[in-house]
């Protein structure tokens, strides 16, 4: 069972009740203060006309000083817009972010639900007997220690000669989830020769493999013929062989399970190996670090063969799992969304140092931005962020154009969204961020510059004044 994901730590969301909540109770005490603030506002400017009256007829250093002041006041309104536009950008974006690192998480984790669960492990089959062993051990009589000899059986095990393998694989879905299932036909021929001095008894010993949720048909022949399970659980079968004798066993079964199939030799050397697992499935990939030594395409999937002529020793298991499709590029749209702000407070000092700015151009670009970051967002979903970026560009290019008063006003807005918003939001989802990053900030200075050595006429019109540039 997977754990819960969590969101980003310490990142606000305003979806979730309690921190909506809180951040309410922040904005009436900012309310609170900035109220007090105006009312003080206006009480300075009170005095200061009330003072400016008294001396009529000169030139007063005072009058010059509210003069300043009051020019001041014309580009605190056109401040405070774009604080609340980065202010109410940055729990937008915090929230979207939070909202898609979810999302992404929750895909990563249905992706891995589908291939998840123990793997059926089979175990080669071990050929055993048993001899007498001496040993010796000390016992009390009388109370003192007297040396006993005695005899005892102990297990040995001996090679195979000989292993065949054909497994085919098919893959379904599960009935009660999403989840995979593999449904394999296992055909193993087993041969193995008496390599002692003397007749002796053995057991094959061959266990179905771990974790299966079904399985049916389980079959054990030597040289043609049947062999009976005694014992409930009991995996070993009896037979006897004479010196030098050869006996070959096969073993058949169907099985159902988790995704992944795996033949484990359990470190032991193995000779004249073969093993040939077809996966009829697409997607199918080895699962251990031991290169198939031929891979060819059959059927709907892949066959994978492994084959030792000589004694060879394994300790990694082969076999197949299921190779989901790679989740590539986590985190980039959060990162673009938490940087968002930022950018948007560059942009916007662009388009101030290019064309005339009213309050109206400013809460339209603001509009602009983030809903092309909203649109980016969910558009993503659906399609890579690069082709959704590069569908929304020529929408939020065309949007800006609108902007300017005049034609060469506008190829200025075009100009300053470029080099402030286009380029740094491709380079936040670009492999290369740090240089498309300097890119955009070369063309941003770049166009500065030409801005200054050209004069205000390159974006249309006269310099106006402070007054009805700032003040609309």
């Amino acid at each position: 069972m997977y754990p819960s994901f969590q969101g980003i730590p310490s990142l606000p969301d305003l979806t979730h009740p309690d921190e909506l909540l809180q951040f309410g109770s922040k904005i009436l005490d900012l309310s609170v203060s900035l109220a007090i603030f105006i009312v003080g506002v206006g009480i300075v400017l009170a005095l200061l006309n009330w003072s400016n009256r008294r001396q009529e007829g000169a030139i007063a250093p005072i009058s010059q000083g509210v003069g300043r002041y009051v020019r001041l006041l014309y580009q605190l309104p056109h401040l405070g817009l774009i604080l609340v536009f980065c202010l109410g950008g940055f729990f937008l974006c915090s929230t979207l972010a939070n909202r898609y690192h979810h999302w992404e998480q929750g895909r990563i984790q249905q992706v891995a639900a589908t291939v998840a669960g123990d793997r059926l492990e089979q175990m080669a089959p071990q050929i055993r007997y048993q001899v007498e062993e001496t040993y010796t051990y000390d016992r009390w009589v009388n109370g003192e220690p007297v040396r006993v000899e005695d005899t005892r059986e102990v297990d040995r095990y001996m090679s195979l000669t000989s292993s065949q393998i054909e497994v085919t694989v098919n893959q379904t879905e599960g009935v009660q989830d999403d989840r995979q299932v593999y449904q394999v036909d296992f055909a193993g021929e087993y041969e193995v020769v008496n390599q002692l001095r003397e007749p002796e008894d053995f057991f094959f010993e061959f266990r179905p493999p771990y974790s299966y949720s079904l399985l049916q048909n389980f079959r054990v022949e030597r040289n043609g013929e049947r062999l009976v399970q005694v014992n409930p659980g009991d995996y070993g079968f009896p037979f006897r062989l004479e010196a030098g004798e050869e006996s070959r066993f096969r073993v058949s079964y169907q099985v159902q399970g988790a995704p992944r199939w795996v033949y484990s030799a359990g470190g032991a050397p193995v000779s004249n190996f073969r093993l040939s697992v077809l996966a009829n499935f697409p997607n199918a990939d080895f699962a251990s670090g031991i290169v198939p030594t031929e891979t060819k395409p059959e059927r709907e999937g892949t066959r994978f063969t492994w084959i030792f002529e000589d004694n060879v020793s394994v300790s990694n298991p082969f076999g197949v799992f299921t190779a989901t499709d790679p989740i590539r590029h986590t985190g980039v749209l959060p990162r673009l969304l938490l940087l968002a702000p930022g950018i948007f407070l560059w942009w916007v000092l662009l388009l101030y140092f290019s064309v005339p700015m009213r309050w109206r151009d400013v809460a339209i670009a603001a509009g602009i931005f983030f809903a092309c970051l909203l649109s980016l967002t969910y558009l993503s979903r659906a399609i890579d962020v690069k082709w959704a970026w590069t569908l929304l560009t020529p929408v939020f290019l065309g949007l800006v154009w609108g902007l300017g008063s005049n034609r060469q006003a506008s190829l200025g807005a075009i100009v300053a969204t470029i080099a402030g918003g286009v380029l740094p939001i491709w380079g936040l989802i670009v492999t290369y961020s740090g240089l498309t990053l300097s890119l955009a900030g070369l063309l941003s200075v770049a166009w500065l510059s030409v801005r200054q050595w050209y004069g205000w006429s390159v974006v249309g019109g006269d310099r106006p004044s402070a007054r009805s540039s700032l003040g609309g």
